[in-house]
């Protein structure tokens, strides 16, 4: 198939790419590159657009016929979506829209979203499955909520069969180095950590240290990006065999607290990981983790990263690899602090 990957030079649309590819279909990438690298296209054309543009879609869809629709072009950081919820609605909503208008015109009938567990807010039972409620708490997830609202709409109206992927926390690297995680500013904390870690960040911030969880730190699902990538495989080659419309969690099943997400740095790095122990973030829930048992029985889907060691590794890998090198730098500091010590750089690392 020809698949328009829409967000396609960003961290997961990137590694989703190169799965594609090496499934034998050939990926389209659209993208402005507000956040994502061009040079993290390297399995297909790159088409360089704007989804709120439906002159550049009706072009990419023109000049490459596409089958499908992977659609990951949006904006996602919770804390932005609370100060510019303008910016917000414009481009997560009325861009999708534009999006699916482009394809109603050329007749492409198929799309995967990429979705969020945000649209399920702060939930008050766990694991969370597909039937918990979705209740978002910020701009960010009720867009998402909203595309999801909005897709079936459109299925009912004009046939469009799509399929709503709800990420939890995206991890890890491309095992063959390739591939990383880029984001500017970075949010995520196993990129932070490793950061701190390396000297080329700050100490990581450790928000909220007295949760009702196990070591008290806040615990979450993480999931490595090439499992998510693996998933939206699987779920373009459902619709493509007629496979019903649906929401799928992507998860790994259990929870990882921000303590444990520290010892696998240090131990993946043999580096002190310096801390900076801070209040809890406002609307921050103790845990989150989720079931995927409905991507294992429709998609045929599993996560083959289960435990946060090796997802880490894979992170570090390439951080060793490609960052210094290419300039992927995690902030500005010069040095490794341990303790009330600076120690250099490369100290430790095997």
């Amino acid at each position: 198939m020809r698949i328009l990957v829409t967000g396609g030079a960003g961290y997961i649309g990137s590694h989703t790419c190169k799965a594609l590819a090496q499934a034998g279909h050939t990926p389209i990438v659209f993208d402005n590159l507000s956040s994502g690298h061009a040079d993290a296209v390297r399995w297909g054309p790159l088409y360089i657009g704007d989804i709120l543009d439906p002159d550049a879609l009706d072009a990419v869809f023109a000049n490459y016929r596409p089958d499908a629709v992977l659609h990951f072009a949006a904006l996602a950081y919770v804390g932005e979506s609370v100060t510019d919820p303008s910016r917000y609605y414009r481009v997560n909503i009325t861009g999708t829209q534009t999006l699916l208008d482009a394809m109603r015109r050329r007749g492409v009938t198929r799309i995967v979203l990429s979705s969020s567990c945000a649209t399920y807010g702060i939930p008050t039972v766990l694991p969370i499955s597909e039937d918990t409620p979705q209740q978002p708490v910020n701009p960010y997830g009720f867009t998402k909520l909203a595309i999801e609202r909005m897709v079936a709409d459109y299925e009912r109206a004009y046939g469009i069969r799509w399929i709503a992927l709800r990420y939890f926390n995206a991890a890890g690297a491309d095992p063959d180095g390739e591939l990383g995680e880029r984001h500017d500013p970075e949010t995520h904390a196993i990129p932070l950590a490793i950061g701190a870690a390396l000297g080329t960040a700050l100490p990581f911030s450790v928000f909220g240290s007295d949760y009702p969880t196990p070591d008290g730190t806040a615990v979450r699902d993480y999931v490595h990006v090439t499992d998510l990538a693996d998933a939206h495989m699987r779920a373009i080659i459902h619709l493509d065999t007629c496979g019903n419309s649906s929401a799928f969690n992507l998860s790994t099943g259990h929870g990882t607290s921000v303590r444990a997400v520290v010892s696998a740095v240090a131990i993946a790095t043999d580096l002190h990981v310096p801390l900076l122990y801070s209040a809890r973030r406002p609307g921050d829930p103790p845990a989150l983790y989720a079931r995927a048992d409905r991507a294992a029985q429709v998609l045929g889907w599993q996560p083959r990263f289960v435990s946060i060691v090796p997802i880490v590794e894979t992170a570090v890998s390439w951080f060793l690899k490609n960052g210094e090198r290419k300039g992927h730098r995690i902030g500005t500091p010069e040095k490794n602090y341990v303790g009330n010590k600076v120690q250099s750089l490369t100290r430790g690392i095997k």
